[in-house]
């Protein structure tokens, strides 16, 4: 049976931060949860690291992102009345207290052409852009201001070349971002998409 998890071992644990080089995740669109809507990511050793347990319908306007032991790492909001859609995402389990800023913002650009940005992140004054990476191809990538490319999503292949399903993906994020944030990150765009 084919493995899920990337076969190249990378250093790295349940932390935030990787400075050692490129971390690799797999990430499954299905909750471990029977009957519920969610994903669950695993790292280069194949050991569950973050997941997303959503009981509410697919789209949900609250999502929480969790590690291994339920504890919420981020919470991400879709704020109300914005056309083309809005989401703010808070350290931890948010409680509603409107003086609390959010961790980070991700609103959906109108896009014209192909290889524009499907939406625009601000992480405090930092700004970054998801860029899809064509509609024939599942996936994306988040880049800084600057084009550099800090995080890539696509769709999860063997080292045989088999194409796993459309529910399977690879993550590979640089070093010294935090990814934590970088999963969330992801987390919206698969609320944009209907996918969680």
């Amino acid at each position: 049976m084919a493995k899920v998890h990337p076969t190249e071992p990378q250093v790295s644990g349940p932390c935030s931060m990787n400075s050692a080089g490129k971390e690799t995740f797999t990430i499954w669109m299905k909750s471990l949860v029977c009957h519920t809507n969610g994903c669950t990511v695993f790292d280069s050793k194949g050991q569950i690291v973050y997941r997303v347990e959503n009981y509410d319908t697919k789209g949900s306007s609250e999502v929480h992102l969790m590690n291994l032991h339920g504890h919420v790492l981020f919470t991400v909001l879709k704020k109300k009345l914005q056309i083309l859609g809005c989401w703010n995402g808070y350290r931890g389990n948010f409680t509603s207290r409107k003086e609390e800023k959010p961790s980070f913002q991700v609103k959906k650009c109108c896009r014209i052409l192909r290889g524009d940005p499907v939406c625009e992140v601000r992480v405090g004054f930092d700004k970054y852009f998801m860029v899809s990476l064509g509609r024939k191809k599942q996936g994306f990538k988040i880049v800084n201001s600057g084009g550099d490319i800090i995080a890539e999503v696509k769709q999860k292949l063997l080292p045989t070349g088999m194409v796993l399903g459309d529910d399977v993906l690879t993550l590979e994020i640089e070093p010294s971002i935090d990814q934590a944030l970088t999963v969330a990150l992801v987390l919206v765009y698969g609320l944009m998409n209907r996918r969680l």
